[in-house]
C-alpha cells in the first residue's frame, strides 16, 4: 500500500523593519508591513518618539533615536531591537511606498545569492530610477543605494562587536557599508520594489556640493577616519613613509599646482566651489582652471566677475576660464 505524504510548507523567512516614522506615513506601508514576512516594524522619531501616532497594527512599535540614524549609537539600538534573521533599514525621512511583495523579493535574493546586503531600484517623483551596480572598491560615502536596504542581522551585531569597536556619531552606516564589503557580497536587484516621495527638492547641482559647508567639516573627518580605517583593513593604505620631496626646480612652470575643474550649468554652486579653492593659503604659487563646457545660465558671467575680482588683487591668472571651441565634448 502507497503511503504519499505532502511536503512540510517551509516557514517564511522573517524580518524586521526600521525606518523613520515619517517615512512610513503612507497608509499602503501599513498595508505592506501585514504581510506574513514581516515581523515588527519599528518606527524612529529622533526628535521626540512620544509624539509619533502607532498606526492599529500590532507589528509597528516605537524605538527611540537620540542622536543622528547614521551612527553607531542608532545601530546599536537597531541591533538591540532587532528579533529577526533579517532587517530593512531606511535611514531617509522620504516617505516610502512598497510595491506588492517587496519585502519579500528582497528576502528572497539575499537567501539566493547569500548577500551581506541587498539594495533595488525605486520609483521617485521623476519616474523610474535604477540604481548602479555596487563594485568592489566603491569607496563614496554618498553612493546611492536608495532609501531602503537588507542586511543580515547577525553581521550588523558582528560590525558592532568588531575590533576597535566603531563608534561614530555621523559615519556609522558608512562604516558598516564599507564593513559588509569585506564581509561578503552588496547585490544590487533591478527591479523597482517600491516608490520614494523625495522632500529635498534643491536641484542636484545645490546637492552636489553639500560636502564644502563648513557645517558639514565633522561629518567629513569621521568619513575620512572610516575610509582610512577600511583601506588599512583590506591592505590598500598606502605607505607614504619613502615617499620624496619632489624637486619643485627640476623644471621652470608659471604655478607649481593647478586645480581643474569641469562645470556647464552651476551658477548656483561654482562661485562657492571656485572661491574655496582660490582661498587657500599655500607657499607657492598655484591657479585655477575652469573648462565652461558652454553653460546657458550666469556660470560665466559669475567666472568672468571672479577673474576681475583677482585682478583688482594682484593675483592676474590666478582664475582662468576655458570654454571649448566644440560643444560636443561632454563636461
Amino acid at each position: 500500500m502507497n503511503h504519499s505524504c505532502s511536503p512540510k510548507k517551509q516557514k517564511p523567512m522573517l524580518t524586521d523593519i526600521f525606518l523613520p516614522a515619517s517615512a512610513a506615513a503612507h497608509p499602503d506601508f501599513a498595508e505592506s508591513a501585514k504581510s506574513n514576512v514581516v515581523k515588527n516594524v519599528f518606527l524612529v522619531s529622533p526628535d521626540n518618539t512620544s509624539t509619533v501616532s502607532l498606526p492599529s497594527n500590532e507589528k509597528m512599535k516605537l524605538l527611540e533615536a537620540s542622536e543622528v540614524l547614521t551612527g553607531t549609537k542608532f545601530l546599536r539600538a537597531v541591533a538591540a531591537a532587532a528579533e529577526s534573521p533579517y532587517l530593512f533599514l531606511s535611514l531617509s525621512t522620504h516617505e516610502i511606498i512598497p510595491s506588492h511583495r517587496c519585502w519579500e523579493r528582497m528576502l528572497q535574493t539575499a537567501e539566493a545569492t547569500g548577500a551581506e546586503m541587498v539594495y533595488c531600484d525605486r520609483n521617485d517623483s521623476h519616474g523610474a530610477h535604477p540604481c548602479i551596480d555596487y563594485t568592489a572598491g566603491a569607496l563614496r560615502d554618498d553612493f546611492d543605494f536608495g532609501s531602503l536596504v537588507l542586511i543580515r542581522t547577525e553581521s550588523l551585531r558582528e560590525f558592532l562587536h568588531s575590533t576597535p569597536t566603531p563608534r561614530f556619531r555621523y559615519a556609522g552606516w558608512y562604516a558598516l557599508r564599507l564593513f559588509l564589503s569585506r564581509k561578503g557580497i552588496i547585490f544590487h536587484l533591478p527591479e523597482i520594489l517600491y516608490t520614494e516621495i523625495e522632500t529635498d527638492h534643491r536641484a542636484s547641482g545645490e546637492k552636489q556640493f553639500d560636502y564644502v559647508n563648513p557645517a558639514n567639516r565633522d561629518v567629513q573627518i569621521e568619513m575620512e577616519q572610516t575610509v582610512t580605517r577600511h583601506l588599512d583593513d583590506i591592505g590598500a593604505l598606502i605607505d607614504t613613509s619613502d615617499y620624496k620631496t619632489p624637486d619643485f626646480n627640476e623644471q621652470d612652470f608659471d604655478v607649481e599646482a593647478t586645480v581643474v575643474i569641469p562645470v556647464k550649468n552651476r551658477e548656483k554652486t561654482i562661485r562657492d566651489a571656485v572661491e574655496s579653492a582660490l582661498s587657500q593659503k599655500t607657499d607657492f604659487k598655484y591657479n585655477v582652471i575652469v573648462v565652461d563646457n558652454h553653460s546657458n545660465d550666469n556660470t560665466g558671467i559669475i567666472l568672468e566677475q571672479i577673474v576681475e575680482k583677482m585682478n583688482g588683487q594682484g593675483r592676474n591668472d590666478a582664475l582662468i576660464r576655458i570654454v571649448p571651441q566644440r560643444n560636443d565634448l561632454g563636461i
